[in-house]
């Protein structure tokens, strides 16, 4: 039976990298193979030899060098025989291309030989048109096989004259190898067969491999087996690792409904447990690269092996395998032998625990466990929160099946007592996975780089904790009044992140408007290539939106079929087909103008100066004001611009450094310009369904969050997630917000649990 996998084909072999030493990156010279079937030039292998031992520059395996030296490797008649086919090809007189006959000398004529025209590839020569004539003719050559010579070098014959090629014996030059000695397992001459082998049993070549073929083969489906269950374990690794993932994903969300009624107390302590939680996740990503790296070498040394095997059975010769098959077994049944696939590890399943005394304001309210994950199936069904205010309802519709969670249920309101202080205890130091000795920090993390069982010094846990504590730059604020009873906040998971760089681009992009465009699709203006292009929420390109010839988007928005965008100190409503509907001029005093679609989709709003101007799908001024009336006229820039589900309009305000919300009568609803845009000039604004405003300070890589009121409630989004030069924001479908990057990348984030 043949072994799994397609046999390499002879011009593969010889077009490939094949032919070439891993170490000088030249052609191999006096190839010899390694035992773990890798093949380098003798010189190259004795450079490489150190204190008896050579150790594979490609497997990394160590192996003893022999007593007389690297010259007692075997060598590689396989590689020989594919280097002498690629000599043949290429030997003659390079610079006029005309090789000489090889025969001529030797009857008589020019003493270098006239053009060569034919090759004997039985002979190996090649042949003036005279001699190719008389080749064919004597009784000794008449069977030879001669071909035209420029068909030869061009590859043509390369199988046939692979076929016709001879191993030559290394002790009887011009003797070809013709008997497998078997007591000694050696390849030999009629020389050699009549010398000390006379006594010994002896097989014909085509004998032989036909004996010993089945066993190679037998063996090189037992290594193709093996490096299937490999790909079956690395995609059990990255199944437990997303599963790790998906839990902590509901976990968070179950902090957030845990936080509900007490919001304002649990902030601080919702922002360190949801540190812990990706510190976890980290942890565990970093350990399972950890396993998958080890598990691609094993299957790259494996998979290199069984390539070679394959080769040496498909391309070589009966001499050539039977020298190398003694090799070929030993390391084939090594790799099939060896342990392949230890099963995913098991990794710890975070856990939300409440505490008792979850009001008192000293109290630690939240922490994790991690429980051993027992399968996936079982894994992925659990929850991971018990004792919520709002999850007791149902554990109560469960009944007996919940009993045993008792110990974690937060009691009623009324009962809320301080603990103890011995009462409070964080989570064992061994609940958290710690990378193992020796690995490298990573630029995010805070102090020196320090592992676990060093003695005395800090593990990875805690670092995350301690970079989580020091992330904020201020103390978390007090939250607004009217938060109470008014839900959570949103809170960003990543969904994923792509480039809006596509092939036709003739400069990298840089996004200046990101709005909605049909369910679950976005539009995204590249000012500097020109262009509106679609993508959905999961970066899948779908086409542009034709714009007028010489015209630079900047800002854009979606009304019913239609597009606006500005460019050039004008306000442009195409339609999907790229018609112009119309346009209208606004101030040239200003190099960009924000634009915003209003709830009904029926109007669009721009930013001119101080001013906001509301067009209709007609394209007439519906209304035009200054936020804070006229007495404000002059006193504002206004560069951003977003509108709420309940109609008013944020605008960011780069004259007063402030955030200003106000309706459309122009009366201001709140205006913020406290320490929370922290220096910074305000950038890119977005509104969410609850009427949440997301705001970038783009100075220092943040998105924070105010409430629709504009009252600043919280740092949102960070360094940490991603965020690098935030250029401009957009919320989607009211519950995704996308963050352009100056490099062109758009970072999605779930802000809302999907209804």
């Amino acid at each position: 039976m043949v072994s799994q996998g397609s046999s390499p084909s002879l011009l593969e072999a010889l077009n490939s990298d094949f032919l070439a030493c891993k170490v000088c990156l030249e052609q191999l010279r006096l190839p010899k193979t390694l035992p773990c079937l890798h093949t380098y030039c003798q010189d190259c292998l004795a450079q490489l030899a150190e204190g008896g031992l050579v150790r594979c520059p490609e497997c990394r395996e160590t192996v003893p060098v022999p007593g007389p030296g690297v010259a007692a490797f075997k060598t590689n008649f396989f590689v020989n025989g594919l280097l002498d086919l690629v000599k043949a090809r290429s030997c003659g007189d390079q610079r006029a291309d005309r090789p000489s006959c090889a025969l001529c000398p030797l009857v008589g004529g020019a003493s270098a030989g006239g053009p060569a025209t034919a090759r004997c590839l039985d002979c190996a020569d090649d042949l003036c048109q005279a001699c190719a004539d008389g080749h064919r003719c004597t009784r000794q050559t008449h069977a030879h096989r001669v071909v035209d010579l420029v068909g030869y070098r061009a590859g043509w014959y390369d199988e046939e004259a692979r076929e016709r090629q001879a191993a030559q014996c290394p002790q009887h030059p011009g003797e070809a190898l013709r008997f497998l000695c078997q007591p000694c397992s050696q390849l030999l001459c009629r020389e050699c067969r009549l010398d000390r082998h006379l006594d010994h049993p002896c097989l014909p070549l085509a004998e032989a491999v036909r004996a010993r073929r089945p066993g190679l083969e037998r063996l090189l489906a037992g290594v193709d087996a093996n490096l299937a269950g490999l790909e079956a374990t690395r995609e059990a690794e990255k199944v437990a690792l997303a599963l790790v993932k998906e839990q902590a994903a509901q976990v968070g969300s179950q902090v957030d409904e845990a936080t509900e009624g007490i919001l304002r107390a649990l902030l601080a302590q919702k922002q360190e447990v949801l540190g812990q939680l990706r510190a976890h996740v980290e942890a565990v990503e970093e350990a399972t690269r950890e396993r998958l790296a080890k598990l691609e070498g094993q299957e790259q040394v494996a998979r290199a092996a069984a390539t070679f095997a394959r080769r040496v059975l498909s391309l070589g010769r009966e001499a050539e395998i039977l020298s190398l098959e003694g090799a070929i077994a030993q390391r084939l049944q090594q790799l099939q032998d060896g342990p392949w696939c230890p099963g995913p590890a098991s990794c710890p399943l975070p856990r939300l625990k409440l505490l008792p005394g979850i009001r008192d304001k000293n109290c630690h309210l939240l922490s994790l466990s991690f429980e051993k994950q027992e399968g996936q199936a079982e894994g992925r069904g659990q929850a991971g929160t018990q004792g919520e205010e709002g999850t007791q309802s149902q554990e109560e519709e469960d009944g007996a099946s919940k009993e045993g969670q008792d110990s974690g249920q937060t009691p009623p309101e009324d009962s809320f007592q301080t603990p103890p202080e011995d009462s409070f205890q964080t989570p064992p130091e061994d609940s958290f996975q710690t990378p193992p000795e020796g690995r490298a920090r990573t630029p995010r993390e805070d102090g020196p780089a320090q592992v676990e069982g060093s003695g005395g010094q800090l593990t990875k846990k805690k670092r995350f904790r301690n970079r989580h504590k020091l992330g904020s730059r201020e103390p978390s604020p007090a939250l607004a009044p009217q938060l109470a009873g008014s839900g959570l906040l949103p809170r960003p998971v990543f969904v994923c992140s792509f480039p809006t760089r596509m092939p036709g681009d003739q400069c990298a992009p840089r996004v200046t408007g990101i709005c909605a465009f049909g369910p679950r699709e976005i539009l995204v203006a590249d000012e500097q290539n020109g262009c509106l292009k679609r993508f959905t929420l999961r970066g899948d390109y779908r086409g542009l939106v034709p714009v007028p010839k010489g015209q630079f988007p900047c800002s854009v928005a979606t009304l019913h079929g239609a597009v606006a965008f500005s460019t050039n100190a004008h306000l442009y409503l195409i339609g999907h087909d790229g018609n112009v509907r119309w346009r209208r001029a606004v101030s040239h005093t200003q190099s960009s103008h924000a634009v915003a679609a209003l709830p009904s989709r029926d109007r669009v709003a721009v930013t001119v100066a101080s001013h906001v101007e509301v067009y209709n799908e007609e394209g007439s001024l519906a209304t035009r004001f200054v936020p804070g009336g006229k007495a404000q006229r002059g006193q504002r820039a206004l560069v951003f611009l977003a509108t709420s589900p309940d109609g008013h309009f944020v605008v960011s305000d780069w004259q007063q450094k402030s955030v200003v919300v106000c309706d459309g009568l122009a009366r201001v609803v709140g205006e913020y310009k406290g320490p929370g845009l922290q220096g910074c000039q305000p950038g890119s604004v977005a509104v969410d369904r609850d009427g949440f405003i997301f705001l970038t300070l783009r100075g220092v890589n943040q998105v924070v969050i105010l409430d629709p009121k504009g009252s600043f409630l919280c740092e949102f989004m960070t360094a940490y997630h991603g965020l690098e030069k935030p250029r401009v924001i957009s919320v989607v479908d009211g519950k995704y917000l996308l963050v352009s990057l100056s490099n062109g990348t758009i970072r999605v984030f779930r802000i809302r649990p999907d209804c």
